[in-house]
């Protein structure tokens, strides 16, 4: 009978593709965790979780992303200073004005691991409000819509 050697993935062996994901009027969670999912390279058979298989994603439009219900209201980001009295909240709605891209960049960060490795993975994500056209022939990335409304 034949043994079978698991396979572990090296980070020098990895080929990475780039793709591209448009964020024009997707969810913001379900956009964050499919760009998780390719970040850390779970779509690939050679999957190992201590390695760095996945590959670059770029997201664009940024600015046109949405979320589900009452939460462009209701969500709030929390900050500090570091300073007695330093709290800073700010609404989904105006940190999407203000700085798209750190919404999807928060969002997918929170998907990560939060140590040495999700550190690594989130600097493969590049996040742009508009359209650039450096990117423009990359793989598209096909992310699902939000849920249908029952009429």
């Amino acid at each position: 009978m034949k043994k079978r050697k698991t396979i572990f993935a090296k980070k020098e062996g990895m080929s990475r593709k780039w793709f591209r994901v448009n964020a024009a009027g997707a969810v913001l969670g379900r956009l964050a965790s499919k760009v998780a999912v390719y970040l850390r390279g779970k779509h690939k058979p050679i999957f190992t979780p201590q390695t760095d298989c996945g590959d670059f994603v770029v997201v664009v439009n940024a600015g046109k992303i949405t979320v589900s219900g009452n939460k462009a209201k209701a969500k709030t980001y929390f900050s500090h200073s570091g300073f007695p009295g330093g709290d800073k909240l700010i609404s989904f709605e105006k940190l999407v004005a203000a700085q798209p891209e750190k919404v999807i960049r928060l969002a997918v960060e929170g998907m990560l691991p939060h140590n040495r490795l999700g550190a690594q993975l989130i600097s493969k994500l590049k996040i742009y409000r508009g359209e650039p056209k450096q990117y423009a022939k990359l793989e598209k990335l096909a992310v699902p819509a939000g849920r249908q409304e029952v009429k």
